[in-house]
C-alpha cells in the first residue's frame, strides 16, 4: 500500500472512530439549581440584576446563588442588554432567569430563546392571566409557544427542545389584592409550580404603600405561603438581608436575597462611612418591588 494510502486510510478511520464520537457526544442539560431546591425542598436564594452592565452581572455570576434574575420590567434592561447578560451568567450555575415587563407573548418566547430558564411575570391577577402566562412559555401541546431557540438549545443541549416543558418555570406575580382573592385558582392552574411575590406592589395595592408593616399585610405573605403549601407550590418572594431570614420562617422557599444596584450603594455607603469615621446618609431608594 503506498504511503499516501495508508495516510488516507488511517486519518478515515480516526475520523470515523474517534471524532465522530465527539461530534455526538454532546452536552447535556446545564445544572438548574433554582429547580434542583424546589424539588429537595430547600430555599433558593437568588440575585437581582437591574444594571445593564455585563461587568456587573459577571461578578453577581460568580457569587454561588441558587437563580440570578434579569428584571426588564423595573429595571434598566432592554432585550439587547440581557443577551451578553445570560452570557457572562454562564460563568456560575445560577438558574439564568428573566423577569419580562409584561404577560405578553412575545417577550416571554424571545427571553426563553435567549437563554431564560425561569421566567418571572409580573401582575397576574387572574386565572386567565396565569393560565395565558404558562401557554406563552411552554410548546404544544401543552402551550404556545414558537419553536426557535436561537442562543438557549446550543447552550443547554440539543435536546432542550424536548424537555423544556419540563425544565424550564414560568412563575406567575402575586402582587394585588385582586390576585390574593384569586389565589387558590392562580395556584391550581397546571404548570404553576412556583409564584413570586411583588411585596411593593402587594402593599401599595392593599393600601400600605411601599414598605408595609401593618399586620392585615403579614397575615396577607402568611396567606399565600400557607396556600401555597396547601397546593404544592412554591412560594417566592422578593427580600433584603434583613428579612429573608423572616420570609423563609414564614414558609418562603424562593427569596431574592440583594440586588446589585442596591448592593452597590450600600457598599459605597459602608466604605465612606468608614473612611470619614462617621455614619454617612443613605439617601438612595429604588428596588424592593
Amino acid at each position: 500500500m503506498l504511503v499516501q494510502d495508508v495516510t488516507e486510510h488511517s486519518f478515515s478511520s480516526y475520523r470515523m472512530a474517534d471524532l465522530s464520537p465527539v461530534r455526538t457526544n454532546v452536552a447535556r442539560m446545564r445544572p438548574n439549581p433554582l429547580r434542583d431546591a424546589f424539588a429537595a425542598r430547600t430555599p433558593a436564594l437568588g440575585a437581582w440584576i437591574s444594571s445593564p452592565s455585563p461587568v456587573t452581572s459577571e461578578i453577581v455570576a460568580r457569587v454561588d446563588y441558587d437563580y440570578i434574575c434579569i428584571d426588564m420590567q423595573h429595571g434598566l434592561i432592554g432585550y439587547s442588554d440581557i443577551i451578553p447578560i445570560l452570557q457572562t451568567l454562564t460563568l456560575g450555575t445560577a438558574t439564568p432567569t428573566v423577569r419580562v415587563p409584561w404577560n405578553e407573548p412575545g417577550i416571554i418566547g424571545k427571553v426563553l430563546d435567549a437563554g431564560a430558564m425561569a421566567v418571572i411575570v409580573p401582575m397576574v391577577n387572574t386565572v386567565e392571566q396565569a393560565e395565558e402566562a404558562i401557554q406563552r412559555g411552554k410548546y404544544a401541546p401543552r402551550g404556545s409557544r414558537s419553536s426557535g431557540p436561537i442562543r438557549v438549545a446550543p447552550v443547554e443541549g440539543p435536546e432542550y427542545a424536548d424537555v423544556a416543558n419540563d425544565h424550564v418555570e414560568i412563575i406567575p406575580m402575586i402582587e394585588t389584592v385582586e390576585a390574593l382573592e384569586n389565589i387558590d385558582g392562580i395556584l391550581s392552574v397546571d404548570g404553576v409550580n412556583a409564584i413570586y411575590v411583588g411585596p411593593m406592589d402587594l402593599g401599595v395595592s392593599m393600601g400600605f404603600g411601599r414598605g408595609a408593616t401593618d399586620p392585615a399585610f403579614f397575615e396577607a405573605l402568611d396567606l399565600i405561603a400557607t396556600k401555597c403549601e396547601a397546593h404544592g407550590v412554591v412560594a417566592g418572594i422578593h427580600a433584603n438581608p434583613d428579612v429573608v431570614a423572616n420570609r423563609i420562617e414564614r414558609g418562603y422557599r424562593m427569596a431574592t436575597v440583594q440586588g446589585d444596584t442596591i448592593a452597590l450603594r450600600l457598599g459605597m455607603v459602608d466604605a465612606l462611612s468608614v473612611g470619614r469615621g462617621v455614619d454617612v446618609a443613605d439617601e438612595g431608594d429604588g428596588g424592593g418591588y
